[in-house]
């Protein structure tokens, strides 16, 4: 390629780049709580609809259970990758899955393969289900942590997400989950690596489908994670114990 034309696509990409970036403004003096005081659940879909997902807001666990089995039907996976959870335990998932033939791949099912099979059934898999650490209504998350059972390939390699939150699990604002993450057994304020909730190797915030603006500035889904993402909602409180 001609070296000026080279250049000239360049600075167009770049003049092009410039009408997205966000102008810095002086910093804002009354940075603090913002919350959510109105219906934490419906909040919580409606700004998970808004960032590109797609939320699914039942009333109770029955409802959750006819809605997952719906939309593994739905999308009908020959392979699904799955957490080891006690709410998708009561959600029977696993039935859900064997109804359309489909084969689910927990941890212990890989842990006991070999290196190579594990890998090629983690990468095959069409559809990926977790269950939600927390969730954030103020901005539409959902935060997942990396565990044994609960592995982040679960939430990252399948083209499909669904991710499963109950109302217990819902906070209204990111200073909430900032607050649990460091409070410490007596309830006091500390830092991040104390108290009851111990930090994993792995804390995710899950906001709407994988997007990516790196390739020539176009906006790109599912180039980093599932470019598809449901989201089941539970009004019910769910213990998970």
């Amino acid at each position: 390629m001609d070296r000026d034309v080279f250049l000239s696509r360049v600075r167009e990409a770049a003049k092009l780049g410039r009408r997205h970036r966000v102008h810095v403004q002086p910093p804002p003096t009354n940075v603090g709580r913002v919350g959510v005081i109105d219906d934490l659940p419906a909040r919580l879909a409606a700004e998970i609809d808004a960032v590109g997902g797609k939320a699914w807001l039942v009333d109770d666990v029955p409802a959750a259970r006819r809605c997952l089995a719906e939309l593994i039907r739905m999308i009908h996976p020959a392979t699904v990758l799955c957490w080891e959870h006690p709410l998708l335990d009561r959600l029977d998932t696993s039935s859900a899955v064997a109804a359309i033939g489909s084969r689910m791949i927990f941890y212990q099912g890989l842990a006991a393969a070999p290196i190579d099979e594990g890998r090629s059934n983690v990468l095959e898999a069409e559809l990926g289900i977790a269950a939600a650490d927390w969730a954030v209504a103020e901005t539409g998350s959902v935060v997942v942590a990396a565990r044994p059972g609960q592995e982040r390939s679960v939430t990252l390699l399948p083209p499909v997400l669904i991710s499963i939150v109950d109302s217990t699990r819902i906070l209204p604002d990111l200073f909430d989950l900032f607050a649990i993450l460091g409070e410490d057994d007596d309830g006091s304020a500390s830092g991040p690596q104390s108290g009851p909730y111990k930090l994993p190797s792995s804390l995710v915030f899950i906001t709407g489908p994988s997007k990516t603006g790196d390739i020539e500035l176009q906006l790109t889904t599912g180039v980093h994670g599932p470019g598809i993402w449901h989201v089941i909602v539970i009004r019910e409180k769910v213990a998970q114990q």
